[in-house]
Formats: C-alpha cells, structure tokens, sequence
C-alpha cells in the first residue's frame, strides 16, 4: 500500500506541474489561459490527491506493516479469500448483452422502443444473477 500511496502523491504533484506548464504555455502562444484543460488538469491532481490521502489513512488505522510492503513476504501469507465466483454462470453474460441493448437504444437517439424492449431483459438478468444458488444443482 506504500507504493501506491508514493505512485499517487507523485501522480499529483505532476498534475500539478503539469497544470502549471499547461496554462503558461497556453498564455505564450495564445494570449490567454485555456481554461477548460486548465481546470482540467488541476482537478486531475486533486483527485489523485484524495485518493492517496485516502489510502495513507486507511494504512495509518489499519495499522502496521502489511504483507505486500514486506519484501520477504510470501504469496501464501496474504489473505487468501478473494471472493465467490461462478464460473460457469451465464448470468454475466446474459445481463451485459441487455444492457448493451439498453445503452445502444439510449446512443441512437434514445430509441424508446429498444430501451423499452430491453428493460426487462436486465431485470431477469439481475434477478437470475442474484439467485442462482437458490434454484439447481448449487441451491443452499
């Protein structure tokens, strides 16, 4: 976690550099400042900004070394559980297909049709998502 939190303070102080040039240059050749790429640029570093305050916080209350900043730590020393995943659902599948429907209705001039056809596509697609271990060979 420490060398994200230093590849992030990085990442702002060249945002920041970078916002700086960015506006001098447009001033030198333009005669004024671009501020939409300005602006830009800028909260492009506070953002990175509150993402490494935010992760030097979390390492200050977690407390410690963790087991990716120890050089002599194993693979096996860190947590193992990742999370449960199916892979042989089509769920995923299935629910990206509607809402590609969905999202091609809304790009080609919001085609009502499309989106209203679609719609309930996604619906059966979360729903048979969520309760897949509830139904089949994988009930609980």
């Amino acid at each position: 976690m420490k060398s994200n939190i230093v590849i992030f303070w990085l990442l702002t102080a060249y945002f920041i550099i970078l916002s700086t040039v960015y506006t001098v240059w447009n001033i030198n050749v333009h005669g004024g400042p671009e501020w939409a790429g300005s602006i830009a640029i800028l909260l492009s570093g506070g953002l990175t900004a509150f993402i490494a305050s935010y992760l030097g916080l979390v390492k200050k209350k977690q407390g410690g070394v963790q087991v990716a900043d120890r050089d002599l730590a194993d693979i096996d020393d860190g947590d193992p559980e990742i999370g449960e995943f199916s892979p042989w659902s089509w769920w995923p599948i299935f629910l990206a297909f509607a809402l590609g429907l969905v999202i091609l209705g809304v790009c080609i001039g919001f085609q009502f049709w499309m989106v209203f056809l679609s719609l309930p596509l996604v619906i059966v697609g979360v729903v048979g998502w969520v309760y897949e271990y509830y139904r089949g060979n994988f009930a609980r």
